[in-house]
């Protein structure tokens, strides 16, 4: 007789998702998946009709013996707080965490738990694959998965399986959170990296596998997406500074760039016309790259994706250098006891 499947329990933090919400929880129950599992979804304080889709699935589901739906609340908003409530809220061994506006492929959480068995490590992820419902979001899409949009990362834009610094949300061992006391809750933005990194640093391994793919849905305008990158920026500068070493040259370019690039404007107009070769150069390379990104779309959207990758690298770079010293003091004055390596507390 086959052994069965580990039950998983599936979190998702929500804030303000009534445009997709529905959907991405329709792709986690119908998941070609033999075991147990649970969604538990952190509301925070939305403005618009989540609460009341939440209560509806909860409803619907509330007889099912496969999957049922129930909700936690997140007073906050922030998404690491919501994360945390819906681990403590879950109860089974393996952990999926979905974004409220994220739809999983039919087999992702059957290919996760094979994965974890295969390869011992304590997370599993794969490709965050941008999929757009207008010509910006189709632009921002073909934007994050070039090579020149958001640092060639695996899980943006593919690659081999293996060993990852980090992986697109994640499928976790529960032994895994527990271990490192959940997602550190002063991380606003980049709690996913700063969770790995401290799982990595214990000993256990995280792993990218292109078998794994979430649909993920672009921020709808140029100041959406401005703030995110903003912010993304921001809190990795924040990162590199709580975790020494964590910064690699990749990191970096973003900031280079918009030094570089406001160097040279102003050069341009207050020296000499030989400034401008720097923001121009940038243009014709963000122009260039955005070719055979654009590849199959309609000419209105190919036209915009040098405007989203100029928004994410000049926002990202912006953020970065904009990130405040007393932001990262705060964090680490939070700071919790560094968890034993994964073979001590095993010995």
């Amino acid at each position: 007789m086959p052994a069965l499947s580990p039950a998983v329990s599936v979190i998702m933090p929500v804030l303000n998702e009534e445009r997709h919400l529905r959907n991405s929880v329709r792709h986690i129950l119908e998941q070609e998946y033999d075991g147990e599992m649970e969604v538990v979804i952190a509301l925070g304080p939305s403005t618009d009709r989540t609460d009341e889709i939440a209560a509806e699935l909860v409803r619907e589901t509330a007889s099912s013996a496969r999957a049922r739906v129930h909700t936690v609340p997140n007073p906050t908003g922030r998404t690491p707080a919501a994360l945390n409530a819906a681990i403590k809220a879950s109860k089974h061994p393996v952990v999926v965490r979905v974004d409220g506006h994220g739809m999983l492929s039919p087999n992702y959480i059957a290919t996760a738990v094979r994965l974890l068995a295969e390869t011992g490590a304590q997370n599993v992820g794969g490709i965050m694959h941008a999929e757009g419902e207008n010509d910006w979001e189709h632009a921002v899409a073909a934007a994050m998965t070039s090579k020149i949009g958001v640092g060639n990362a695996a899980f943006h834009t593919g690659g081999q399986a293996g060993p990852a610094e980090t992986v697109y949300l994640g499928v976790f061992r529960r032994e895994a959170l527990e271990q490192q006391n959940g997602y550190n809750e002063e991380f606003i933005r980049a709690q996913d990296w700063e969770l790995n990194f401290r799982i990595r640093e214990a000993g256990g391994a995280i792993w990218f596998s292109p078998e794994l793919r979430v649909q993920y849905r672009p921020r709808p305008s140029v100041k959406a997406l401005a703030k995110q990158y903003k912010d993304y920026g921001r809190w990795r500068h924040v990162v590199a500074r709580y975790h020494a070493g964590s910064i690699n040259l990749r990191y970096l370019a973003p900031p280079t760039a918009v030094c570089a690039i406001a160097a040279g404007v102003v050069v341009g107009v207050a020296l000499t016309p030989w400034g401008l070769i720097v923001p121009t150069g940038y243009l014709a390379a963000i122009t260039a790259g955005s070719l055979p990104a654009g590849r199959g779309l309609p000419l209105k959207a190919r036209l915009q994706i040098p405007v989203a990758l100029a928004t994410m690298h000049m926002s990202w770079g912006y953020g970065f250098l904009t990130s405040p010293r007393s932001l990262a003091k705060k964090v680490i004055a939070s700071r919790r006891p560094t968890a034993r390596p994964v073979e001590a507390q095993e010995a």
